[in-house]
């Protein structure tokens, strides 16, 4: 065989080859392609093996349907109250459909990058710094919501979105430190003196119901002790009644008990007048008693 004919079949096992690698693909799994046939949007590949048109169909481009995830450099931004910060954002986002990320929008992922910085000055340019530090998620739910909606048209679906890092002027968290300070110095002092004015009252709560207690033990004390007395009293009156005693006894009885209660230190009694002659009569009648004994 002729050095010529080795060529020529070395040439056609060549184009023989790349003509199979041009027309068999093999599409990954999450993966799909997209195909064109003289220049027009023709179908997409799911994955699996697939055999082209020769010469006809080309791929277009090969699309990564996973989640992906961009890292935007730190970007400078002023909040309302004019306080410049370095923001820096990561974006979380899956493409829904293939066929608009590649006919709708050019270069997607700068397209995406574009669209998160504005979006992300516009948002954080209508709020303060103290809120956007103590607001993070808020924050992060407010961008997504408006870049969700502005990717649609390309087929982007927008998960989330996290400000990582927030970076405030040196003066301004020293500023902001100090004021920290300030703000927990005086939660304490209200706690403390709370605190003082809750132990007082509980104080004299317990006083209060001390006293309470106190006073209804004496009544207590009291009313058993005149119970008691009106019992005796009243067991002795049932005691003289049963024994039937005459009118002379009686009146004994009764001397006896005015000598008691003249007895009695500062008691000083008052008899009424119309009770003299009852107590002539009973004295004659003592007496009587006394020598009868």
């Amino acid at each position: 065989m002729e050095v010529w004919q080795w060529f020529v079949t070395l040439g056609g096992f060549v184009l023989v080859v790349v003509i199979i690698m041009n027309v068999v693909k093999l599409v990954k799994q999450s993966n799909v392609m997209i195909i064109e046939r003289l220049g027009r949007y023709s179908k997409t590949l799911k994955p699996g093996l697939h055999v082209l048109a020769p010469f006809i169909d080309k791929v277009r481009a090969v699309i990564d349907l996973r989640e992906q995830v961009m890292d935007f450099p730190p970007q400078s931004v002023i909040t309302r109250d004019n306080v410049p910060t370095d923001v820096d954002t990561v974006i979380y986002f899956f493409i829904t459909d293939p066929i608009k990320s590649v006919y709708e929008i050019r270069d997607l992922k700068q397209a995406i990058l574009k669209l998160a910085m504005t979006t992300m000055r516009n948002v954080i340019g209508n709020i303060e710094l103290d809120e956007l530090l103590s607001s993070r998620e808020q924050v992060n739910h407010r961008l997504r919501v408006v870049i969700d909606e502005a990717t649609d048209p390309w087929g982007v679906k927008v998960n989330r979105i996290e400000l990582k890092t927030i970076d405030p002027p040196t003066e301004i968290l020293e500023a902001m430190t100090k004021q920290m300070k300030a703000e927990r110095t005086k939660r304490a002092r209200i706690l403390e003196a709370e605190g003082v004015k809750q132990s007082n009252i509980l104080e004299a709560e317990g006083e209060r119901k001390s006293r309470i207690l106190k006073a209804e033990g004496e009544a207590k004390g009291w009313e058993t002790i005149w119970k008691a007395k009106a019992t005796a009293v009243e067991n002795y009156f049932n005691a003289i009644h049963k024994g039937k005693p005459d009118k002379e006894l009686i009146a004994v009885k009764y001397l006896e008990t005015l000598n008691n209660l003249a007895e009695g230190d500062n008691s000083k009694v008052f008899i009424p007048y119309e009770a003299s002659g009852v107590l002539s009569s009973i004295a004659s009648i003592k007496e009587i008693w006394k020598n009868n004994k």
